[in-house]
């Protein structure tokens, strides 16, 4: 078989010319495997967390400014928190926190609880919009869904799948919505939906976006657009951690100290490690009050 390279880890946008309805591709296989590389998760919450992954970053491409958007899970189950971010620039990056045993056999809501999912939108300049969604279906993708539906008014389909291909970790997807402009039909989106349920893994997986679409469309007029880079960022450094610190007693920086030579800070998200002597940490004080 055939190993396409080109279209890892690339999202397209694609646009339905006699239709009114727009679209996203996306998928993910090295940015997928670095979330997963720091951490030895369960198999159930790798797949929550590409599912998560890969519903981000096609959320992200729908904004029309520049922020970032954030999909967090907090519930009382096993899964104790599962957070997704992403930015207009294709950076996304995942961790989750466990506070019980997860089998393969659980569904979302053995996992989760009682849970709630809250998407923030932040943009760099202007308002922050939060909402939140119930936990009440049997995945996250019809979840979304119906919250595009109650909360947007806008009819969207998610085709999410996730797994192993080629022995690869990988996460791919495909979002579909009506133009907002109302000039779309609810008939042509049905159409568009109806085909795009036919796709297979191994074709969301492994064909090239562009082969990928003229399979499933190929008797429509679909423009697609240049594709964007999606990639793992953290964003953590010596810098934050440190100011992290500062906010510690001076009780409490004896007390660490007292027990040990040096302070061992672990990113929870990618796992890199800062190392600091107390005389940094005094000096990272000492600098935090002027």
């Amino acid at each position: 078989m055939t190993t396409y390279t080109q279209d890892n880890d690339k999202l397209y946008r694609f646009l339905f010319k006699n239709r009114a309805v727009r679209g996203e591709w996306v998928r993910l296989n090295q940015a997928f495997t670095e979330t997963l590389n720091t951490h030895h998760y369960p198999r159930k919450v790798q797949d929550l967390l590409g599912e998560l992954l890969v519903a981000t970053s096609l959320l992200t491409a729908t904004l029309k400014f520049k922020g970032n958007i954030t999909a967090q899970i907090q519930g009382d189950g096993p899964l104790k928190l599962a957070l997704v971010n992403g930015n207009d620039q294709q950076q996304i990056r995942a961790l989750a926190r466990l506070q019980g045993e997860i089998t393969d056999d659980m569904s979302l809501a053995d996992m989760v609880g009682k849970a709630v999912l809250v998407i923030s939108i932040i943009p760099e300049e202007g308002e922050r919009y939060q909402g939140v969604i119930g936990l009440d279906k049997p995945t996250i993708t019809e979840c979304l869904e119906d919250y595009f539906v109650r909360s947007e008014q806008l009819q969207t389909k998610l085709f999410i799948r996730f797994g192993e291909y080629q022995n690869q970790p990988v996460a791919a997807g495909m979002l579909l919505q009506i133009m907002p402009d109302g000039q779309g039909s609810p008939d042509d989106f049905d159409h568009l939906a109806t085909l795009t349920e036919t796709i297979k893994d191994e074709e969301l997986f492994g064909l090239t976006a562009e082969e990928l679409l003229y399979r499933l469309y190929h008797e429509e007029t679909v423009e697609i657009y240049p594709p964007h880079n999606v990639q793992f960022f953290c964003g953590c450094s010596q810098e934050r951690s440190g100011a992290a610190i500062t906010l510690l007693s001076d009780e409490e920086i004896s007390e660490i100290f007292a027990e040990k030579p040096t302070l061992d800070m672990q990113c929870e998200c990618c796992g890199t490690h800062y190392i600091f002597t107390e005389e940094m940490v005094r000096k990272l004080k000492q600098q935090s009050l002027h």
